[in-house]
């Protein structure tokens, strides 16, 4: 393809009437969709709504059934991801394609070292790396190993990656949903940087509050089909009109909060400690309780919650449920206590990617749909089925993987092991990270329903406005103790916050 001078505001990238069928299903429908040179263009939909296929469709890894691609105004036919590269699309996913054991100039250049004499030339490649990390205003060492860096520089080095393959159209999915605050300013300070420098972005999110920030155009998919887009003006975005054009309905409440009278004490941790981060920790626990944990990422809150389950069990302290004081110091423990964690990370520690809805929801609490050694089919299917319907799980069949479904689909599955296993206190370590509006209102719905039927919950969440909205008490922790405890009326941000830096 020729090259051709594109000025800002130019349409590098356009879709006509693109469709894409598999067996059985219409994943894309006569979609219509364009970027500009120089502008932030975010790509809003439920899960389930299209947008990885599109985002596939884009970078080669999916052909479109009918309809027609254009770069910078000529028809392309792209037939692979190097094809896409080669036209200047680049994309850097929500599960980095990087290798740990290389250091980040290897990884910048994985596939195309460049070579002089016949010998890769790595003086080069150092140099270059540096020139691209430059351009996103990180000063990662290029000779690092890509293993010792945390996620945002991770994110950085794909960034460079794409940039040092010269991407012009640069695809940024759910880019913000493992990074702190301050992670996802620096990242919107880059993005900043490559649009002025012409860079087309088609940006991935959920979180409404991104693209109140960052955002030039929505376009908004459901169902694989182009619903509206809608040309925004930052820091003053209709969120009400986005939900509704991306679930076909108005939500009246983002937050469903039913207020619950708490009953008895359920739970008590006493000076819980570890000998790497958590330190004296006490709190209590009710039943029809929501209890909110906050703080910064590394605080201790994972850890703590891991802690209480039996995934990473304490040094010293004690465990006290129903009066008793019990030893955790494995899962099994913990699930015989009727604790169940919904881990922060579900598709690795809270599902089996590879095995059927079935299969997930009975795995914790085989016992109960036994005889024996021979698992009763009975009582396994009904126990799946009544979980699955009573959670509303989307899907065709509880034979279909896990790995198939939506991510509110997949934490709702999740959920349902820990009510087959009869659980009292449920956990939830970040429960709506990486779903759509429509799904976060199901599992505040679900979570309200639970509190109802006097189930405890403690929610750990780094989303500020879901913390306030949903919990009846906040702890806040800080470098793995509680720095403060906040009730119900004394709720701010700002509180929040400081009790998260330490500094009240």
């Amino acid at each position: 393809m020729k090259e051709k001078t594109v000025n800002i505001g130019d349409v590098i990238f356009e879709m006509e009437n693109v469709t894409k069928k598999f067996p059985g299903v219409v994943a894309l429908d006569n979609i219509q969709f364009n970027l500009k040179a120089g502008e932030v263009h975010v790509l809003l939909g439920e899960n389930g709504a299209g947008k990885s296929t599109l985002i596939k469709t884009m970078t080669g890894a999916h052909k479109p059934t009918e309809g027609t691609i254009k770069v910078n105004g000529e028809v392309v036919h792209i037939e692979d991801p190097i094809h896409a590269q080669e036209l200047g699309i680049g994309a850097v996913y929500q599960e980095f394609n990087l290798v740990p054991f290389l250091d980040v100039a290897q990884n910048v250049f994985l596939g195309k070292e460049p070579k002089k004499n016949g010998v890769i030339d790595r003086e080069y490649m150092i140099k270059r790396t540096k020139e691209v990390l430059n351009m996103v205003g990180s000063d990662i060492d290029p000779t690092v190993m890509v293993e010792s860096l945390g996620v945002a520089s991770q994110q950085m080095v794909e960034i460079a990656k794409a940039l040092n393959a010269d991407s012009k159209i640069l695809i940024l999915d759910e880019p913000s949903a493992v990074l702190t605050e301050k992670e996802i300013n620096k990242l919107f300070e880059v993005i900043e940087r490559l649009v002025k420098k012409g860079v087309g972005v088609v940006y991935i999110s959920h979180r409404l509050e991104e693209i109140n920030v960052i955002a030039d155009r929505v376009t908004v998919l459901r169902d694989g089909q182009y619903i509206e887009t809608v040309k925004v003006e930052k820091n003053n975005i209709d969120k009400n009109e986005l939900v509704r054009l991306m679930v076909g309905r108005q939500l009246d409440d983002f937050f469903p909060k039913h207020d619950v009278v708490p009953g008895e004490e359920i739970l008590r941790v006493e000076n819980l400690s570890t000998h790497k981060l958590l330190k004296n920790i006490s709190f209590s626990l009710k039943q029809g309780e929501i209890l909110g944990i906050g703080g910064l990422v590394g605080a201790g809150r994972t850890e703590l919650v891991k802690a209480i389950f039996g995934a990473e069990p304490a040094d010293s302290g004690k465990i006290v449920v129903k009066g008793k004081e019990v030893t955790i110091r494995t899962p099994k423990e913990g699930i015989l206590n009727r604790i169940g964690l919904a881990p922060e990370d579900r598709k690795l520690e809270g599902l089996v990617q590879i095995l059927e809805i079935d299969k997930n929801i009975n795995m914790a609490s085989l016992d109960k749909v036994s005889n024996g050694p021979f698992i009763n089919e009975q009582k396994f299917n009904s126990v799946a089925a009544d979980m699955s319907e009573k959670l509303k799980v989307k899907t065709p069949s509880l034979k279909q993987l896990v790995c198939n479904l939506s991510g509110g689909n997949q934490q709702k599955v999740v959920l349902s092991k820990w009510l087959a296993c009869e659980s009292e206190i449920l956990i939830l370590d970040e429960p709506t990270r990486g779903i759509d509006v429509g799904a976060k209102v199901e599992v505040y719905s679900l979570m309200n329903d639970l509190a109802k039927a006097g189930k405890a919950i403690i929610m750990v969440s780094s989303e500020l406005p879901e913390l306030i909205a949903m919990s009846d008490r906040i702890l806040v922790m800080h470098e793995g103790s509680i720095s403060g405890e906040l009730k119900k009326g004394d709720y701010s941000q700002e509180k929040i916050l400081k009790l998260a830096a330490g500094e009240a």
